[in-house]
């Protein structure tokens, strides 16, 4: 569906709008499977189910680990389901999942109803809009990725305020069915009127068919990429965890941090934005071995100066560099194995961000047990970005070499 004439967002969204605004919804969408969407409603939720906090945080972390698992199963399947009918699966799943919580007497079916939204949310549909984006663009596939991604950033800064609003007037539940309802009346708009692509390619059902796809956890340039895919979330999802002992080691106060963390939010735009059409004038692979560096200079200034500024500038150069990691890390993938297995090896890279983001706050805990400083966790983090960044370099090497598909 794209075009081979390079253009402006303004003309992709002019040219490709329904196929950009399907995957952008579907990115958005995922925010209901979200940490931090469900968050908010974690004190409604422990109270509806009568289980404590801890209770609660040892079943959310369960139900994670088995939704990354899923993502393996169910993520590559868009390689050879038509998108339209993967999406409308999904949202079908994700819509159950949301009235079982909500709804159901029964605490076992609550649960089972909170794993299909980290399921079909954090996982199916962030990697259906993400993979849908990277697939069918070529020519401007860093435009398209860009916008796309700026889904998930629109969600963390918009959702928080309204779910504020409506809790005053209304129930947790009833916000919950509010927000489904009007995604679901978008989605069908979108199903009923864009122009959908068709799958990549078939199921073989013949299991001695050779033409089975790429393997990547058998290919040594999936593993050497991995950590630089992931360097991001796991350092992040430890910063967020342990947000009051970082203000408290940096002598910075939480109201700054509650600041910095919108301007993380703000700051993914530029990011999203400016990667995405570097990456079509210059190339994933130039981006690739520069995106980190704004990160890298913010980890080594929050360790070395702290206070408010330190958090700032750690928060800004998050941002930055998160907005950029999404078009860049898919471009990379579907550069090394194709576009028309882009399902499978995506759905890889996103069961293995689950299970890292899992582990790393059970590591940091252990750290900060032990008493090291976050000035030390911070610089450690560092020490993990630059390794990362290094091992990385052979793949990317590769993918600037290979074919442009």
């Amino acid at each position: 569906m794209d075009s081979d004439i390079r253009l402006s967002y303004a003309g992709l969204l002019k040219n490709h709008f329904g196929l950009i605004a399907a995957a952008y919804l579907a990115v958005f969408t995922g925010n209901l499977g979200q940490s931090f969407f469900i968050g908010l409603f974690r004190t409604d939720i422990s109270e509806y189910l009568n289980i404590s906090a801890g209770e609660f945080g040892s079943l959310y972390a369960v139900i994670t680990m088995i939704s990354g698992f899923l993502v393996m199963h169910f993520g590559p399947k868009i390689d050879w389901i038509a998108p339209r009918r993967y999406v409308l699966s999904v949202l079908t799943a994700l819509t159950i999942g949301v009235l079982m919580l909500t709804l159901s007497p029964w605490w076992g079916l609550c649960i089972f109803g909170l794993g299909l939204q980290r399921l079909c949310g954090q996982g199916l549909m962030t990697h259906f809009g993400s993979t849908l984006a990277g697939r069918e663009f070529k020519t401007n596939r860093g435009k398209a990725l860009g916008l796309v991604t700026l889904g998930m950033p629109t969600g963390e800064i918009i959702l928080p305020p309204i779910i504020a609003l409506m809790a005053v007037s209304y129930s947790w539940q009833q916000v919950w069915w509010s927000i489904l309802a009007v995604l679901i009346v978008l989605w069908v708009l979108l199903i009923l009127f864009v122009d959908w692509p068709p799958a990549p390619r078939q199921k073989h059902e013949n299991k001695q068919h050779k033409d089975a796809g790429p393997s990547p956890t058998r290919d040594l340039r999936f593993w050497l990429l991995l950590p630089m895919l992931m360097v991001l979330p796991i350092t992040l999802t430890g910063i967020f965890i342990y947000q009051a002992q970082m203000t408290v080691d940096l002598l910075a106060s939480p109201t700054t941090y509650a600041l910095a963390l919108t301007g993380l939010g703000i700051a993914r735009f530029p990011g999203a934005l400016l990667g995405g059409r570097w990456i079509d004038e210059y190339g994933a692979t130039t981006l690739a071995k520069l995106y980190l560096v704004p990160f890298a200079l913010a980890l080594l200034f929050a360790a070395t100066i702290g206070g408010d500024i330190g958090i700032w500038v750690l928060m800004l150069g998050a941002g930055t560099a998160l907005g950029m990691s999404s078009p860049i890390g898919d471009t990379l993938l579907v550069r090394l194995w194709g576009r028309d297995h882009l399902g499978q090896v995506r759905s890889l890279k996103s069961a293995f961000l689950v299970f890292s983001t899992g582990i790393a706050p059970a590591f940091l805990g252990f750290m900060i047990d032990a008493s090291v400083t976050f000035q030390s966790i911070l610089l450690g983090m560092l020490t993990f970005l630059v390794i990362a960044w290094v091992l990385a370099q052979g793949p990317i090497r590769e993918a600037h070499n290979s074919p442009s598909d």
